[in-house]
């Protein structure tokens, strides 16, 4: 049987790129992974790392190069490249602008170009303004069709509020639901 064609897609949400990484080896064994990067992900350097070795190290575990721009990725949904789409991290910054319908970099136009073929798009969120500036597009994202979120919760609801993250450890589960078009529950952790 042929592996699940999975995108798995990462946008500037640095501190989590480890526990994502961590997951996507586990995926590697089941599913057939294509990696974008947003040009943020792909491109700074932080105190969490370089861009360069995060790279090689995310093209190691897929086993091919990562899709970059908006020309690379454009084709997935009209020649139906993905059978699912996960963006995890998911800044609050990309969560709005899929929410507006903006698709403005590589990750906005592969959720787009999976989307207008009715397939599955994951969010697994990890941003500081969720339950503030970010929550407007959370909302309307809540109810769209064909797009589904890894369970989330505050991290810090001392110390940081507003700040939401997704259970990355359930990305599996929300990724088989998501595949049978069902929202994995509980959604809040």
């Amino acid at each position: 049987m042929d592996k699940i064609r999975l995108g798995f897609a990462l946008t500037g949400s640095f501190c989590t790129f480890e526990r994502v990484l961590r997951v996507l080896r586990e995926l590697s064994a089941e599913y057939d992974i294509t990696p974008i990067l947003s040009p943020v992900a792909a491109s700074c350097d932080t105190r969490f790392g370089a861009a360069e070795d995060f790279r090689a190290e995310l093209e190691a575990i897929c086993r091919r190069r990562a899709l970059t721009s908006l020309q690379e990725v454009e084709p997935i949904g009209p020649k139906r490249l993905l059978d699912i789409l996960i963006v995890a991290p998911c800044t609050g910054n990309t969560l709005s602008k899929l929410a507006a319908g903006i698709t403005d970099t590589c990750v906005t136009m592969a959720c787009k170009s999976q989307l207008r073929n009715a397939r599955p798009v994951v969010l697994a969120v990890s941003t500081n303004d969720g339950l503030s500036a970010s929550a407007s597009g959370l909302g309307k994202l809540l109810n769209r069709k064909n797009i589904y979120f890894v369970p989330f919760g505050q991290d810090d609801p001392e110390a940081k509020p507003t700040s939401l993250v997704a259970d990355f450890s359930l990305i599996p589960e929300t990724l088989a639901a998501a595949m049978m078009g069902k929202q994995l529950q509980p959604l809040l952790v």
